[in-house]
């Protein structure tokens, strides 16, 4: 992911297949990773996870994303989430398995809060959505200065009403360290199961 490094904004899609979006029926999950301009850099893709766990557990099921630089079949990263409850966590490693960072919800009655721990660079950040602005996710650090923000793309009126497929805008500090824009990546794709996936799953 070493061309993360002058990229200071990416738009991370969804992709829905049409039998889904038309019967309902919860497949895997896959995304295209672009920059401002529309170029696609990364594909990702959810590579874990049986049927029944998508039926039953929906939002909430563990998965494992693979991300994969576009028409590469070499892994950049992988993005795991164990099941949990509440307290909501991924894990973010490297194409050969080194941990980058934790993602993990913290306990708070109004706001939603979450702490990002990237190991290789001992840095820690903190995203965060106030009640009142629940499609942006503004990423501080340990300050609570902001530096970015991850945010939820209006897809207009009939994508939202039969489709539970989204776009994000991610925007971050060019000059932030590649590792730490790795862990915040895979921050997007456990808020998007968090918060979005569930719409349309009616």
């Amino acid at each position: 992911m070493d061309n993360l490094k002058s990229i200071g904004n990416l738009v991370v899609r969804q992709r829905k297949e049409l039998t889904e979006i038309i019967t309902g029926f919860e497949t895997k999950n896959a995304y295209s990773i672009e920059d401002m301009h529309g170029q696609k850099l990364y594909v990702a893709a959810e590579a874990s996870g049986s049927t029944m766990m998508r039926i039953f557990l929906r939002a909430f099921r563990p998965f494992v994303i693979r991300i994969f630089p576009d028409g590469s079949d070499v892994m950049s990263l992988q993005i795991t989430r164990p099941f949990r409850w509440y307290f909501h966590q991924v894990e973010v490693v490297d194409g050969q398995g080194q941990l980058l960072g934790v993602v993990e919800r913290q306990f708070s009655w109004l706001n939603r809060i979450y702490v990002v721990n990237c190991t290789v660079t001992q840095e820690k950040y903190y995203i965060e959505s106030p009640l009142l602005s629940p499609w942006t996710f503004y990423i501080k650090n340990g300050k609570g200065e902001e530096q970015g923000k991850i945010t939820k793309k209006w897809g207009g009126l009939i994508k939202e009403a039969i489709s539970n497929a989204d776009d994000f805008g991610v925007t971050w500090p060019a000059d932030c360290d590649a590792v730490v824009k790795c862990v915040l990546l895979g921050a997007v794709f456990l808020i998007d199961f968090i918060y979005f996936e569930s719409r349309g799953q009616r």
